[in-house]
């Protein structure tokens, strides 16, 4: 198994501190930013931040569903973790200054991939549709953040 990662960015016209706390307002913002590929949205603790326990349903693939239940930790000012108690899936979002008003949000994933024919198809297509996914995302987080 082969640890796969799918990393996507974007500059936003935000300030950190707004483009930070859409993305830990999990319990408002959060699901509004989420693209048609996730479902089944739900805050089961706590909501901002450090200390949330979310649940979504993420397709990736017509075939392929991931079932998430996600812990949510902030390791830094920047930085918000997300891992999935369901699987090796992690997601981590970085959000810097990145000049006047603005900021650039960087999103990667990372997973233990499977074995195999398998895992190879895994490791070089799963990277780029989720990179689109995400790109989906960071727009609706754009549009967010910019009124």
């Amino acid at each position: 198994m082969a640890q796969v990662e799918a990393t996507t960015e974007r500059v936003v016209a935000a300030d950190a501190e707004t483009v930070f706390d859409t993305l830990a307002d999990y319990s408002g913002a959060r699901e509004k930013l989420m693209p048609q590929h996730f479902s089944e949205y739900e805050v089961r603790e706590g909501g901002d931040g450090e200390g949330t326990l979310v649940h979504w349903k993420l397709q990736a693939t017509s075939k392929r569903v991931r079932d998430c239940l996600l812990e949510v930790t902030e390791p830094s000012d920047s930085e918000l973790v997300e891992k999935d108690r369901n699987s090796s899936m992690v997601t981590v979002w970085r959000v810097t200054p990145a000049g006047e008003g603005s900021s650039r949000v960087v999103v990667t994933t990372t997973w233990q991939g499977a074995g195999g024919i398998g895992g190879f198809f895994e490791k070089t297509f799963a990277p780029k549709g989720l990179g689109r996914i995400y790109d989906a995302l960071l727009a609706n987080l754009a549009t967010e953040v910019e009124k």
